[in-house]
């Protein structure tokens, strides 16, 4: 039950976050997104808790909250480039790498828990697939009208983190036969993630892609993403 209210107190800020940030980027909308992201940890910490009192005491917890608090930096960062935008790169730079740190740390936690051992191709392919999606999303560039210009790199090596936490989360699911419900919130969770991420590009290297329409969607499809991630520890077994 206290995940499900941190859950709903989350949506209330979220809609009133999103009010603020089409209304104005400011420091007060910045402060508004800090709590949204707060309440995802908040339910994160909550759901390993309840599970370790139920016995259940796994190290997965630990990397999937230090991943959700390098969400929590990264929602900051890339806010405040927005209110310094004579610092723009920097907070770009530093908000999709601790993001793409975070994915990494999603990864590691799930194959902590439930990586079939000497079945690597349930690791092997999805990083495959992570690494050629991120490829075939930079091809997308100029049909998606989208200038990414000396971003580009790390684009590339942002994508196959947040690919891969997709393709490793659905393909360890597949394994388990959609019986983890752990997993199964884990892959809902980024799949909102990428679509978030593909919303976020044309706001960031696109024109004509920050309406707030365009904006509302990036966080409604963000956030519900971190919280699934963050309830997905509540059924850790």
């Amino acid at each position: 039950m206290p995940c499900w209210i941190l859950c709903a107190v989350g949506a209330v800020f979220l809609v009133w976050y999103i009010r603020e940030k089409i209304r104005a980027r400011s420091l007060k909308a910045v402060f508004i997104k800090s709590v949204v992201s707060v309440l995802f940890l908040a339910v994160g910490s909550c759901g390993w808790f309840l599970s370790a009192r139920a016995g259940t005491v796994s190290p997965t917890g630990i990397f999937v909250l230090l991943g959700l608090l390098c969400g929590l930096l990264g929602d900051l960062w890339l806010d405040l480039k927005f209110v310094y935008p004579q610092h723009d790169d920097a907070f770009t730079y530093m908000g999709m790498a601790v993001f793409g740190v975070g994915h990494i740390l999603y990864i590691l936690g799930l194959l902590l828990q439930y990586y079939p051992k000497g079945r690597p191709q349930y690791v092997i392919v999805p990083f495959a697939l992570a690494a050629a999606a991120s490829g075939f999303n930079l091809l997308l560039e100029k049909p998606m009208r989208l200038r990414y210009g000396k971003m580009k790199p790390i684009v590339f090596a942002y994508g196959i983190c947040v690919f891969s936490s997709l393709a490793v989360s659905g393909s360890l699911a597949l394994g388990r036969g959609w019986q983890e419900t752990a997993l199964n919130l884990f892959f809902a969770g980024t799949v909102l993630f990428a679509v978030s991420d593909v919303i976020l590009s044309g706001t960031y290297w696109g024109q004509g892609k920050d309406r707030p329409i365009d904006l509302a969607l990036n966080y409604l499809t963000y956030y519900p993403a971190q919280y699934l991630i963050a309830l997905s520890l509540l059924f850790v077994r």
